[in-house]
């Protein structure tokens, strides 16, 4: 059971940081939408291509029409991804600690 415990712990730490990480693509993606630098098309390019698999079925469902042209998907994905780290990642967190008890060692 420590075994599956620690595996548990372990994805949930990995999950919690990857998508850490892609609010902080989303919201890169979100600033460099409103700046129209040459500069940064490879840039641009490489978030879009990142977080349009996301951001492209919210856009389905919401359209930005609907809000005057403003394209509140982030803010839909924001809440979801939160969402998901704070019910889904944290649960599996907390049943791992509870799997491994309270002698639970950190290093």
């Amino acid at each position: 059971m420590i075994l599956l415990g620690n595996l548990l712990y372990a994805v949930s730490r990995i999950v919690h940081i990857i998508l850490n990480i892609y609010i902080w693509v989303i919201f890169a993606h979100v600033i460099l939408s409103w700046i129209r630098t040459p500069s940064l098309y490879k840039v641009r390019l490489i978030l879009y291509k990142l977080t349009e698999p996301v951001l492209a079925p919210i856009r389905r469902f919401i359209p930005p029409y609907k809000f005057g042209g403003l394209d509140i998907s982030p803010i839909i994905a924001f809440v979801l991804i939160l969402f998901i780290d704070t019910v889904v990642v944290k649960s599996i967190s907390q049943y791992a600690l509870q799997i491994l008890g309270p002698q639970t060692y950190s290093f």
